[in-house]
């Protein structure tokens, strides 16, 4: 695969999800390794902030639904609600991948540097098998994430409400951007899958 996508939760493809797999999904094999070096207290400190127009937000949904039968976005509160079914088709009629609806954020794929994503997320309870929990007590309120990932040290960490949570050695790759959203896993699967996102941002920083 040329690209790996930090989707939140975040590319073979090992998905490791970040929050139940709603946001970074790391389309690439994950290991334990040292936390990437951030301020703490501010985690974008040092960073400098992409410009995202609107366009940038593609977004990937069942190819047999109408996109807004699985994705919405409230302008006025800036909150982009995702959400598929277990039985929803993949997002197109070439690949065998899991149920979707993600935004991929385009324009912005990355090969070297420091990037990070940063967005407010909400579970609503009744969401399950979409991935691996780092975090408990998730559900039903609005958390910060953050995910900082270095090209050049091949690693990847991240943040919840600014408290270290994971942090991971990621396979190099020919490129790589990020996505979020919900993406079904293969167990324990609720029959709706949603989350909701909204002030999503991304920052890089050059070696």
């Amino acid at each position: 695969m040329a690209s790996s996508s930090l989707h939140a939760l975040a590319g073979g493809s090992v998905r490791t999800a970040t929050l139940l797999g709603l946001v970074i999904i790391l389309l690439c094999v994950l290991a334990p390794a040292p936390a990437v070096a951030v301020d703490g207290c501010n985690l974008t400190a040092g960073f400098v902030q992409v410009d995202l127009p609107e366009g940038n937000f593609v977004v990937q949904s069942p190819y047999d639904v109408p996109e807004n039968q699985r994705y919405s976005y409230d302008v006025a509160t800036g909150v982009r609600t995702f959400w598929v079914y277990a039985d929803d088709k993949p997002f197109t009629t070439v690949t065998l991948t899991n149920p979707r609806a993600e935004v991929r954020l385009s324009g912005h794929d990355y090969s070297s540097g420091i990037w990070q994503f940063e967005g407010y997320g909400y579970v609503p309870s009744g969401t399950s098998g979409t991935g691996a929990a780092v975090e408990d007590g998730i559900y039903d309120r609005w958390f910060r994430l953050n995910v900082v990932h270095d090209v050049g040290a091949s690693t990847v960490a991240v943040y919840v409400d600014g408290a270290p949570k994971l942090a991971a050695n990621v396979t190099p790759s020919a490129s790589h951007y990020f996505k979020f959203g919900v993406y079904v896993q293969h167990h324990d699967v609720s029959p709706r899958v949603e989350s909701r996102w909204r002030n999503v941002a991304v920052y890089t920083k050059p070696y």
